[in-house]
C-alpha cells in the first residue's frame, strides 16, 4: 500500500506540472500588429511658433497583443492632412519631379509623451510649402499623427489632430554632420574629461568627417572617422554630446554597443596606430590597426596667402602630449576669403592641401585649400591628413 500510495502522488505531482506548462503557454502573449493607436487633442489649439519652445503631445501605446515591446515613437506633420510624399523622399527624387506632403520630425521618443520642437515644426513647414521669406502666412493649420515602431512588426499610425500655428521663415540648410568624441584614458590633455568646455582644449578628441561622403542633411548622419596612437589596455569611450553621458560607445557582452551607460570601456590589445570609423546613420563601428608608416611632428600651422605662407605663423596647438599628439586645433580664427594649406616642423617638406572646404582629407603636396570667409574652430589629424572648419555660431 505504501508503494501504490507514493506512486498515486507522483501521478498527481506529474499532472500539476503539466498543468502548469499548459497554464503557462496560454498566459505567454503573442506579438501581434495593431491596428492603431490614439494620439490626443493637443492642449494648445494655436501656438506662436517664434515665442514657443515645445508643444506637447500624449498617446496610447499600441496594443501588441499584451507583449512588453519597446517602441520607437515619432511625430508627422502635413499642412494638408496628406500623407504620401515625404520631405525626405522628394530630397531623394533627384528628377525633382516629388512634391512633399509631409515631414517626420527627428525627434524620437520612448515613452507615450513628447515635446514637439517649435523651431523643428517651424522648419518642417518652410520645407513642405516651399515659402519665399516675405510670403509666410500668419496662420496655418498643421495635422499631427503619431507612428510607432518595434521590431518584429510593421510601423503603425495614430489617428490625425490639429492645432493652429502662427509660423515663420527659416532659412533651409543642411543639418551639421553628426560628430563624435573621444574620452578616456590618455586621450586629450586630461584623462575621462567629459566636460562641456573640453573639446580639444581638454579631455574631448572630435572624429572627422570624411571627403566624398554623403550626410543625411536632415539628420547630418554618416561616417565618420579619427586615427590616433593608443596604448594598449588603456580604456576610452565615444560621446556624442560634450557634457553628457547619455549617448555613448562602448563594451558589452564582448562587442561593441551604443546606450547611454553602464557599458564597458573600449580598448585595444597592443600599443600602436588605429583607425575608428563610426557609421551614426546604422550604428557600425570599426576599430582597426594602421600598417602603414606614421611621422611624428612636433609642430603644424597653416600657412595662406592671407599671412604670405608663411611656415613659421598661424601654429597651431596640439590636443594631447601624452605618447604621442597628432591631433591639432585652432579656435575662434577669422579669415576673410583665402587659401591656405597644413604645413610640419616649419618648413614645406610636409604638408597637406586639398580642394574641398570645410572638411575634407589633405594629401601631400595638395591642391590649395580654398576657406570661405568666416569664423571657425578648425580641426587636424597629422595621420590621416583630415581637416575640418566648423563654423562658430
Amino acid at each position: 500500500m505504501k508503494k501504490i500510495f507514493l506512486s498515486s502522488l507522483m501521478l498527481l505531482s506529474m499532472a500539476l506540472v503539466f498543468t502548469a506548462c499548459e497554464d503557462d503557454r496560454d498566459s505567454n502573449p503573442t506579438l501581434v500588429q495593431p491596428a492603431g493607436f490614439t494620439l490626443n487633442n493637443p492642449v494648445n489649439t494655436l501656438v506662436d511658433l517664434g515665442q514657443s519652445d515645445a508643444i506637447p503631445f500624449v498617446w496610447s501605446q499600441p496594443d501588441y497583443g499584451g507583449w512588453p515591446a519597446a517602441v520607437e515613437y515619432q511625430l508627422e506633420v502635413s499642412p494638408t492632412n496628406e500623407w504620401s510624399v515625404s520631405t525626405d523622399q522628394a530630397a531623394a527624387d533627384e528628377s525633382g519631379a516629388s512634391v512633399a506632403t509631409y515631414a517626420i520630425l527627428p525627434s524620437i521618443y520612448a515613452s507615450c509623451k513628447g515635446k514637439m520642437s517649435a523651431s523643428e515644426l517651424a522648419k518642417a513647414l518652410v520645407q513642405i510649402c516651399q515659402w519665399e521669406e516675405d510670403a509666410v502666412p500668419d496662420k496655418v493649420t498643421v495635422y499631427v499623427r503619431c507612428k510607432a515602431n518595434t521590431a518584429g512588426t510593421q510601423t503603425v499610425y495614430s489617428n490625425v489632430v490639429s492645432l493652429d500655428v502662427n509660423p515663420y521663415y527659416i532659412e533651409l540648410a543642411d543639418a551639421p554632420i553628426e560628430l563624435w568624441y573621444l574620452v578616456g584614458e590618455g586621450i586629450g590633455s586630461a584623462d575621462w574629461d567629459n566636460g562641456a568646455g573640453s573639446v580639444a582644449t581638454g579631455g574631448l578628441i572630435p572624429m572627422y568627417p570624411i571627403a566624398g561622403n554623403e550626410y543625411d542633411s536632415r539628420t547630418g548622419q554618416g561616417e565618420i572617422e579619427y586615427a590616433g596612437y593608443f596604448v594598449g589596455g588603456k580604456g576610452f569611450k565615444l560621446v556624442k554630446i560634450p557634457g553628457k553621458w547619455d549617448d555613448q560607445w562602448g563594451m558589452g557582452d564582448g562587442a561593441f554597443v551604443k546606450n547611454d551607460g553602464g557599458s564597458g570601456n573600449l580598448t585595444v590589445e597592443a600599443d600602436g596606430y588605429y583607425r575608428i570609423r563610426l557609421n551614426t546613420a546604422t550604428d557600425e563601428l570599426v576599430i582597426e590597426p594602421i600598417t602603414d608608416p606614421v611621422g611624428v611632428h612636433t609642430m603644424i600651422a597653416m600657412p595662406g596667402a592671407y599671412q604670405d605662407w608663411n611656415t613659421g605663423e598661424n601654429v597651431m596647438n596640439a590636443m594631447s602630449t601624452k605618447v604621442e599628439n597628432h591631433d591639432w586645433y585652432l579656435m575662434n580664427v577669422t579669415y576673410a576669403d583665402t587659401e591656405l594649406k597644413f604645413a610640419a616642423d616649419n618648413a614645406w617638406d610636409v604638408n597637406w592641401g586639398a580642394s574641398d572646404f570645410p572638411y575634407g582629407v589633405g594629401v601631400g603636396n595638395g591642391p590649395n585649400i580654398p576657406v570661405a570667409a568666416g569664423t571657425y574652430n578648425v580641426f587636424f589629424n597629422d595621420i590621416l591628413g583630415t581637416y575640418n572648419f566648423v563654423p562658430v555660431e
